[in-house]
């Protein structure tokens, strides 16, 4: 099944008063490239969240934006440096009596300080909560997948109706190749008679002609073509990823296609690989967006 590497997925559940949403997007790239965007909290969680998804996308960009709403996860606590305030206030004192000041030492001026006293966020993810997380990802996982196999199965149509364009000209190009030698033997022979006077060396004109037929014969390039178109329609049939297969394909294709156009010594000929090369560059960009 072809699957595009494009695709959509939302879910939201409620856990408690809260409610965690979940939205993926994917679009095309070389490799599978995974990027998390959550609440801190969940940090920890980063590897099991990748795991769920890399079991349904094998290739692509994905863009995961996780949202908590409710209750904070994080527990605040207030943490005391004992040690720093009783060396703020032995200094205090020393202070204190070193130039005879009689105020007291207040819990304010302890305070004034800014160090010593912090409040801390502790994160508490219960296991309940991981649990919903995962199943929501695994939710939105599911509408991603949906939607790129309905996007690939719109692909592979249209690509498989380029093939069969493409079918088409590579049949028409195997008639005219024949054709534009015996053109050339005509052109020859008609030359040759208009300097020899009607004397014409047959041996001179097999030998030009062959020479000339070596160089311009494209079917092996044909016949490639040709083995390719069905490698690819072969592919387009096949289980799991298959972009980076029909991407070489691709290029493959392009290449007999200018191999072609650089032996054309016929207007018709040059003309199909035009055509030929404009439906190669069309499935090339559909063949970017398959996984």
């Amino acid at each position: 099944m072809v699957v595009s590497m494009t695709g959509f997925g939302h879910s939201s559940k409620e856990i408690d008063s809260s409610l965690i949403t979940v939205e993926i997007k994917s679009v095309n790239h070389r490799f599978l490239d995974i990027n998390l965007k959550m609440p801190k909290q969940f940090m920890s969680m980063e590897d099991r969240i990748k795991k769920l998804i890399s079991k349904s996308v094998n290739r692509g960009r994905v863009e995961v934006y996780i949202n908590f709403e409710g209750e904070s996860l994080a527990q605040r606590s207030i943490q005391i440096d004992w040690n720093l305030l009783t060396q703020y206030v032995q200094s205090l004192q020393q202070l204190k009596e070193r130039f005879s000041f009689h105020d007291e030492i207040t819990l304010s001026q302890i305070l004034s300080l800014g160090e010593g006293i912090d409040i801390r966020d502790e994160a508490t993810v219960s296991e309940k909560i991981e649990t919903v997380l995962l199943q929501t990802v695994e939710a939105a996982v599911k509408q991603l997948t949906d939607m790129r196999q309905i996007e690939g199965q719109q692909l592979a149509i249209d690509v498989k109706n380029r093939l069969a364009a493409m079918t088409e000209i590579v049949v028409n190009l195997e008639k005219l190749a024949p054709k534009v030698v015996d053109q050339y033997r005509e052109r020859i022979e008609k030359r040759v008679t208009e300097f020899v006077s009607g004397k014409i060396d047959e041996n001179r004109i097999l030998t030009e002609v062959a020479l000339f037929a070596d160089k311009a014969d494209i079917s092996e390039e044909l016949t490639r073509i040709h083995s390719h178109i069905h490698q690819f329609q072969e592919s387009l049939q096949a289980d799991g990823p298959i972009g980076r297969k029909l991407d070489f394909l691709v290029q493959e294709l392009n290449r007999e296609a200018n191999t072609i156009g650089s032996k054309a010594n016929d207007g018709k000929i040059a003309k199909d690989v035009v055509e030929l090369k404009s439906i190669i560059e069309k499935i090339k960009e559909q063949v970017q967006n398959i996984e």
